[in-house]
Protein backbone atom coordinates (compact mmCIF):
# COMPACT_ATOMS: atom_id res chain seq x y z
CA UNK A 1 0.00 0.00 0.00
CA UNK A 2 1.35 3.17 -0.67
CA UNK A 3 2.53 5.53 1.86
CA UNK A 4 0.43 8.18 1.89
CA UNK A 5 -2.59 5.60 1.54
CA UNK A 6 -2.15 5.05 5.52
CA UNK A 7 -3.39 8.47 6.58
CA UNK A 8 -6.43 7.76 4.54
CA UNK A 9 -7.16 4.12 6.35
CA UNK A 10 -6.55 5.02 9.48
CA UNK A 11 -9.42 8.02 9.50
CA UNK A 12 -11.69 5.16 8.05
CA UNK A 13 -10.41 3.24 10.78
CA UNK A 14 -10.85 5.75 13.37
CA UNK A 15 -14.26 6.94 11.92
CA UNK A 16 -15.33 2.53 12.80
CA UNK A 17 -13.13 2.05 15.61
CA UNK A 18 -15.72 0.67 17.79
CA UNK A 19 -17.15 -1.70 15.42
CA UNK A 20 -13.56 -2.53 14.58
CA UNK A 21 -12.69 -3.06 18.51
CA UNK A 22 -15.70 -5.42 18.50
CA UNK A 23 -14.79 -7.46 15.64
CA UNK A 24 -10.52 -7.58 16.29
CA UNK A 25 -11.58 -8.57 19.88
CA UNK A 26 -13.90 -11.46 18.46
CA UNK A 27 -11.40 -12.96 15.82
CA UNK A 28 -8.77 -12.53 18.44
CA UNK A 29 -10.50 -14.91 21.04
CA UNK A 30 -11.84 -17.16 18.09
CA UNK A 31 -8.05 -17.67 17.02
CA UNK A 32 -6.79 -17.60 20.43
CA UNK A 33 -9.40 -20.24 21.44
CA UNK A 34 -8.81 -22.41 18.56
CA UNK A 35 -4.90 -22.63 18.86
CA UNK A 36 -5.41 -23.34 22.70
CA UNK A 37 -7.80 -26.36 21.67
CA UNK A 38 -5.45 -27.81 18.83
CA UNK A 39 -2.61 -27.61 21.07
CA UNK A 40 -4.01 -29.36 24.19
CA UNK A 41 -5.90 -31.75 21.53
CA UNK A 42 -4.32 -33.26 19.19
CA UNK A 43 -1.31 -31.63 18.74
CA UNK A 44 -0.13 -32.43 22.23
CA UNK A 45 -1.61 -35.79 21.55
CA UNK A 46 0.96 -36.47 18.46
CA UNK A 47 3.66 -34.71 19.83
CA UNK A 48 3.54 -36.19 22.94
CA UNK A 49 3.79 -39.71 21.29
CA UNK A 50 6.14 -38.77 18.72
CA UNK A 51 8.43 -36.98 20.79
CA UNK A 52 11.00 -37.19 23.92
CA UNK A 53 10.50 -34.95 26.51
CA UNK A 54 13.74 -33.44 26.15
CA UNK A 55 12.82 -32.86 22.47
CA UNK A 56 9.40 -31.23 23.45
CA UNK A 57 11.32 -28.84 25.66
CA UNK A 58 13.70 -28.08 22.66
CA UNK A 59 10.83 -27.09 20.50
CA UNK A 60 8.83 -25.14 22.94
CA UNK A 61 12.02 -23.24 23.53
CA UNK A 62 12.45 -23.07 19.64
CA UNK A 63 8.70 -21.77 19.48
CA UNK A 64 9.12 -19.61 22.32
CA UNK A 65 12.27 -17.87 21.25
CA UNK A 66 10.25 -16.94 17.96
CA UNK A 67 7.77 -15.02 19.84
CA UNK A 68 10.39 -12.83 21.45
CA UNK A 69 12.41 -12.43 17.66
CA UNK A 70 8.63 -11.17 16.48
CA UNK A 71 8.11 -9.71 19.33
CA UNK A 72 11.36 -7.85 19.45
CA UNK A 73 10.78 -7.55 15.63
CA UNK A 74 7.77 -5.68 15.35
CA UNK A 75 8.39 -3.68 17.89
CA UNK A 76 12.00 -2.57 15.98
CA UNK A 77 9.39 -1.85 12.61
CA UNK A 78 7.46 -0.02 14.71
CA UNK A 79 10.45 2.17 15.78
CA UNK A 80 12.08 2.42 12.98
CA UNK A 81 9.00 4.79 10.97
CA UNK A 82 8.06 7.15 13.96
CA UNK A 83 9.22 10.92 13.33
CA UNK A 84 7.36 14.08 12.64
CA UNK A 85 5.65 14.03 9.10
CA UNK A 86 6.17 10.69 8.80
CA UNK A 87 3.41 7.86 7.25
CA UNK A 88 2.66 6.26 10.61
CA UNK A 89 2.50 9.51 12.48
CA UNK A 90 0.02 11.02 10.31
CA UNK A 91 -1.92 7.63 10.21
CA UNK A 92 -1.60 8.01 14.31
CA UNK A 93 -3.07 11.26 14.41
CA UNK A 94 -5.99 11.34 11.78
CA UNK A 95 -6.93 7.63 13.66
CA UNK A 96 -7.03 9.37 16.78
CA UNK A 97 -9.47 12.72 15.42
CA UNK A 98 -11.42 10.31 13.80
CA UNK A 99 -11.89 8.46 17.55
CA UNK A 100 -12.48 12.12 18.90
CA UNK A 101 -15.26 12.72 16.75
CA UNK A 102 -17.04 9.37 16.28
CA UNK A 103 -17.14 6.96 19.69
CA UNK A 104 -20.24 7.37 21.70
CA UNK A 105 -19.96 8.77 25.39
CA UNK A 106 -20.94 5.77 26.73
CA UNK A 107 -18.13 3.32 25.26
CA UNK A 108 -15.83 5.89 26.45
CA UNK A 109 -16.81 5.91 30.37
CA UNK A 110 -16.29 2.30 30.18
CA UNK A 111 -13.14 2.62 28.21
CA UNK A 112 -12.15 4.90 31.08
CA UNK A 113 -13.41 2.71 33.72
CA UNK A 114 -11.69 -0.69 32.22
CA UNK A 115 -8.03 1.14 31.70
CA UNK A 116 -7.50 1.28 35.60
CA UNK A 117 -6.95 -3.13 35.16
CA UNK A 118 -3.35 -1.88 33.60
CA UNK A 119 -2.82 0.98 36.18
CA UNK A 120 0.32 0.45 37.80
CA UNK A 121 -1.58 0.40 41.25
CA UNK A 122 -3.63 -2.00 39.93
CA UNK A 123 -1.04 -4.56 38.78
CA UNK A 124 1.26 -3.69 41.82
CA UNK A 125 -1.20 -5.02 43.74
CA UNK A 126 -1.87 -8.37 41.48
CA UNK A 127 1.20 -8.37 41.61
CA UNK A 128 1.76 -8.96 45.62
CA UNK A 129 -1.19 -11.14 45.97
CA UNK A 130 -0.55 -13.47 43.51
CA UNK A 131 3.42 -13.81 44.63
CA UNK A 132 2.13 -14.23 48.15
CA UNK A 133 -0.62 -17.04 47.03
CA UNK A 134 2.16 -19.10 44.94
CA UNK A 135 4.69 -18.79 47.96
CA UNK A 136 2.60 -19.95 50.34
CA UNK A 137 1.36 -22.95 48.32
CA UNK A 138 5.31 -23.73 47.70
CA UNK A 139 5.12 -22.54 43.72
CA UNK A 140 8.77 -20.81 44.65
CA UNK A 141 9.94 -20.11 40.63
CA UNK A 142 6.47 -19.33 39.82
CA UNK A 143 6.39 -16.90 42.42
CA UNK A 144 10.10 -15.57 41.53
CA UNK A 145 9.02 -15.88 37.84
CA UNK A 146 6.11 -13.48 38.09
CA UNK A 147 7.88 -11.04 40.47
CA UNK A 148 10.41 -10.68 37.44
CA UNK A 149 7.87 -10.53 34.73
CA UNK A 150 6.50 -7.44 36.34
CA UNK A 151 8.72 -5.80 37.96
CA UNK A 152 11.56 -6.29 34.60
CA UNK A 153 8.45 -5.02 32.70
CA UNK A 154 8.09 -2.12 35.10
CA UNK A 155 12.04 -1.16 34.70
CA UNK A 156 12.26 -1.87 30.59
CA UNK A 157 9.20 0.32 29.66
CA UNK A 158 10.11 3.57 31.23
CA UNK A 159 13.84 3.30 29.95
CA UNK A 160 11.81 2.79 26.26
CA UNK A 161 9.55 5.78 26.96
CA UNK A 162 13.02 8.00 27.86
CA UNK A 163 14.51 6.71 24.60
CA UNK A 164 12.38 7.99 22.37
CA UNK A 165 10.40 10.44 23.94
CA UNK A 166 7.11 10.63 22.09
CA UNK A 167 4.73 13.58 23.08
CA UNK A 168 1.01 11.91 23.62
CA UNK A 169 -1.96 13.10 21.45
CA UNK A 170 -3.01 16.20 21.73
CA UNK A 171 -6.63 17.51 21.97
CA UNK A 172 -8.79 20.28 22.76
CA UNK A 173 -11.86 18.93 23.30
CA UNK A 174 -11.73 18.20 26.94
CA UNK A 175 -10.48 14.84 26.27
CA UNK A 176 -8.49 12.78 29.28
CA UNK A 177 -4.63 13.65 29.00
CA UNK A 178 -1.89 11.95 31.18
CA UNK A 179 1.68 13.31 31.44
CA UNK A 180 4.65 11.59 30.33
CA UNK A 181 6.23 10.18 27.30
CA UNK A 182 4.03 8.33 25.17
CA UNK A 183 5.64 5.22 22.56
CA UNK A 184 5.55 2.48 24.07
CA UNK A 185 2.72 2.57 25.76
CA UNK A 186 3.20 1.33 29.60
CA UNK A 187 -0.47 0.04 30.02
CA UNK A 188 -0.36 -2.20 27.06
CA UNK A 189 2.40 -3.58 28.29
CA UNK A 190 1.76 -3.89 31.56
CA UNK A 191 -1.59 -5.55 30.72
CA UNK A 192 0.11 -7.57 28.25
CA UNK A 193 2.99 -9.07 30.66
CA UNK A 194 0.54 -9.38 33.76
CA UNK A 195 -2.28 -11.17 32.35
CA UNK A 196 -0.44 -12.81 29.97
CA UNK A 197 1.53 -14.12 32.96
CA UNK A 198 -1.04 -14.80 35.29
CA UNK A 199 -2.72 -16.84 32.38
CA UNK A 200 0.63 -19.21 32.09
CA UNK A 201 -0.03 -19.45 36.40
CA UNK A 202 -3.24 -20.20 36.21
CA UNK A 203 -2.04 -23.15 33.45
CA UNK A 204 0.51 -24.59 35.82
CA UNK A 205 -1.66 -24.46 38.66
CA UNK A 206 -5.68 -25.00 37.88
CA UNK A 207 -7.37 -27.99 36.63
CA UNK A 208 -7.83 -28.46 33.23
CA UNK A 209 -11.07 -27.03 33.05
CA UNK A 210 -10.04 -23.92 33.81
CA UNK A 211 -7.30 -23.64 31.15
CA UNK A 212 -9.07 -22.32 28.43
CA UNK A 213 -10.94 -19.61 30.28
CA UNK A 214 -7.91 -18.09 31.98
CA UNK A 215 -5.73 -17.87 28.26
CA UNK A 216 -9.39 -16.72 26.75
CA UNK A 217 -9.87 -14.13 29.71
CA UNK A 218 -6.53 -12.82 30.02
CA UNK A 219 -6.51 -12.06 26.00
CA UNK A 220 -9.18 -10.44 25.81
CA UNK A 221 -8.65 -8.27 29.47
CA UNK A 222 -4.78 -7.35 27.78
CA UNK A 223 -6.44 -6.23 24.79
CA UNK A 224 -9.11 -4.44 25.80
CA UNK A 225 -7.06 -2.20 28.05
CA UNK A 226 -4.69 -1.70 25.34
CA UNK A 227 -7.38 -0.46 22.89
CA UNK A 228 -8.55 1.29 25.97
CA UNK A 229 -5.60 4.02 25.51
CA UNK A 230 -6.39 4.76 21.95
CA UNK A 231 -10.05 5.34 22.34
CA UNK A 232 -9.25 7.74 25.29
CA UNK A 233 -6.37 8.98 23.16
CA UNK A 234 -3.54 9.27 25.39
CA UNK A 235 -1.64 7.05 23.33
CA UNK A 236 -1.11 6.49 19.60
CA UNK A 237 -2.20 3.54 17.90
CA UNK A 238 1.70 2.47 17.38
CA UNK A 239 2.26 3.47 20.80
CA UNK A 240 0.30 0.59 21.91
CA UNK A 241 1.40 -2.12 19.29
CA UNK A 242 4.56 -1.66 20.00
CA UNK A 243 3.83 -2.04 24.06
CA UNK A 244 2.04 -4.93 22.99
CA UNK A 245 5.19 -5.66 21.05
CA UNK A 246 7.71 -5.70 23.51
CA UNK A 247 5.82 -6.90 26.25
CA UNK A 248 4.58 -10.51 24.15
CA UNK A 249 8.76 -10.28 23.77
CA UNK A 250 9.54 -9.82 27.88
CA UNK A 251 6.13 -12.13 28.70
CA UNK A 252 7.78 -15.49 26.34
CA UNK A 253 11.13 -14.65 28.19
CA UNK A 254 10.18 -14.84 31.49
CA UNK A 255 7.83 -17.83 30.39
CA UNK A 256 10.79 -19.92 28.75
CA UNK A 257 13.18 -18.99 32.09
CA UNK A 258 10.67 -20.05 34.39
CA UNK A 259 9.94 -23.30 32.00
CA UNK A 260 13.78 -23.94 31.99
CA UNK A 261 14.29 -23.17 35.53
CA UNK A 262 11.83 -25.83 36.78
CA UNK A 263 12.72 -28.14 34.33
CA UNK A 264 16.82 -27.94 35.59
CA UNK A 265 15.43 -28.70 38.98
CA UNK A 266 13.45 -31.50 37.96
CA UNK A 267 16.70 -32.57 36.41
CA UNK A 268 18.56 -32.15 39.29
CA UNK A 269 16.67 -34.15 41.49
Amino acid sequence: MPADAWPALASWSGAHALALFWALLGTLLLLVGLAAWFWQGPVQRRAQASFSQPTLLLLNVVAGFAIVVAGAAGFAEIAEHLGPGSSLSQADEAFSAQIGRHTPAGALQAFAVLTHLGDVRTLAALGVAVALALWWHGQRTLALGWVLALAGNAVLNPMLKRIFERVRPLHEDGGLSEAGWSFPSGHASGATVAYGMLAYVMLRTLPRAWHLPAVLAATAVAFTVACSRVFLRVHFVSDVAAGVASGMAWLMVCILSVALSQRWASARR
